[in-house]
């Protein structure tokens, strides 16, 4: 007999975390989106260097679980090939619930920061809830191939492309691909940040975009 694949709708409770206390004082709200392998809990501590209040940080964090290093450590993804546009559809769901639940006030500069892998789900959220910020920051990471120059056509945020020149994941020619999609779905305003290190948060290039 051949087998049949189904699907259901269930509620979940997923965790994130957040640095700092979102106050009236409050200049800068970031959403931040890690990498493979992180957890939420560990990526925000990128962001402890940044004015404690002027900045209040948002780290969400990936549904899939999965053991590193021999299971001494756990470690979280995005997304994988595998049923991609309803793990995508549930990464929104996901986001929506963190924002209708931190509340953000109008006044406040919304900062969306991608990590990597992370750099996926953010520019896919921006997509498709038209989320309008201040700030877009795609760090070391793959542009999704579908996006396309009018999926942005409504944002005025300042877009930053932020990879260092020692990564080792990127080569010359894979830079110069994701450089030229930047330009594609951002325009020329884009601001190109290499540095000269490897594939890591850089703490210095994320503290002087604020």
């Amino acid at each position: 007999m051949q087998s049949t694949k189904k699907e259901i709708f269930y509620n979940t409770k997923k965790p994130y975390s957040t640095l700092n206390n979102l106050t009236k004082k409050t200049k800068n709200v970031w959403l931040v989106c890690h990498g493979l392998g992180y957890l939420s809990e560990f990526f925000i501590n990128y962001f402890k260097g940044l004015n404690a209040e002027d900045n209040y940080i948002i780290a969400p964090q990936a549904p899939s679980l999965y053991y590193q290093n021999g299971f001494k450590h756990v470690g979280a993804c995005w997304l994988t090939k595998e049923n991609t546009v309803n793990e995508t559809q549930n990464i929104i769901n996901y986001f929506d619930a963190i924002l209708a639940e931190e509340q953000i006030p109008s006044d406040k500069n919304l900062i969306v920061f991608g990590y990597s892998q992370g750099v996926s789900v953010s520019t896919r959220y921006i997509k498709y809830r038209q989320l309008q910020c201040s700030q877009l920051i795609l760090h070391s990471g793959g542009l999704p191939k579908e996006l396309i120059a009018d999926d942005f056509s409504f944002l005025k945020a300042k877009v930053s492309l932020v990879y260092g020149t020692k990564d080792e994941y990127l080569n010359e020619e894979r830079i110069a691909y994701e450089t030229k999609r930047a330009h594609e779905l951002f325009g020329n305003g884009l601001n190109i940040i290499p540095f000269d290190g490897k594939h890591v948060v850089n703490v210095e290039v994320v503290g002087e975009l604020v």
